[in-house]
């Protein structure tokens, strides 16, 4: 038991720091947000070990990438930005953990050998991943930036401005846990690795 418990701590640490090189990969927006391969490894562990693990690593995802000084932090008080950080990485990378839900409908699947519920439960894991974290990103978006909205509309502009980034990063998830998940299903079985 012991031993599992250390296994466990070592995937998410693993899938962690894997999460925190890919979301290196890729291109930023000019306001902050970033179309990367950051959510794979989190839908993957979430997939793999459930939510507890998926939300763990998405926090720590955000807490690698605070301390290393890759964030955005709002033109604010110190007391505002910790509140906008703590939104922006922390609640939004960790919130991709709710991706395990879809967990046991991919198992019965993978069970039944039907592909197209295999695809559709990790279409929907990742879904709910990337639709969280953009909601994450929308709410810090009007409440923290809203001075780059000029005379629009403060949280049209976050709903908008947050999409152009979220929806290639859903279906670049989608696509990429779609493919390995299907193709490669022994990845999400802890026991069969």
């Amino acid at each position: 038991m012991r031993n599992q418990r250390v296994l466990l701590l070592v995937e998410i640490a693993i899938f962690a720091a894997l999460g925190y090189v890919l979301d290196l990969i890729g291109f930023g927006m000019p306001q902050g947000g970033s179309v990367t391969f950051v959510l794979v490894p989190v839908i993957l562990i979430a997939f793999r070990r459930g939510v507890v693990a998926g939300l763990i690593t998405g926090f720590l995802i955000g807490l690698l990438q605070v301390v290393t000084g890759r964030f955005y932090p709002a033109p604010l008080s110190f007391e505002i930005v910790v509140l906008q950080v703590a939104i922006d990485y922390f609640i939004a990378f960790m919130v991709a953990g709710f991706a395990g839900f879809f967990r046991p409908a991919f198992i019965r699947a993978l069970e039944n050998k039907d592909t197209k519920k295999m695809a559709i439960a990790v279409i929907a894991g990742t879904f709910i991943a990337a639709f969280l974290r953009y909601l994450a990103h929308v709410t810090s978006g009007f409440l923290f930036f809203s001075e780059f909205a000029g005379d629009q509309n403060p949280i049209l502009y976050s709903i908008i401005y947050n999409s152009t980034y979220m929806i290639p990063v859903f279906l670049v998830a989608a696509f990429i846990c779609t493919v390995l998940f299907v193709k490669a299903p022994r990845l999400l079985l802890p026991n069969k690795v």
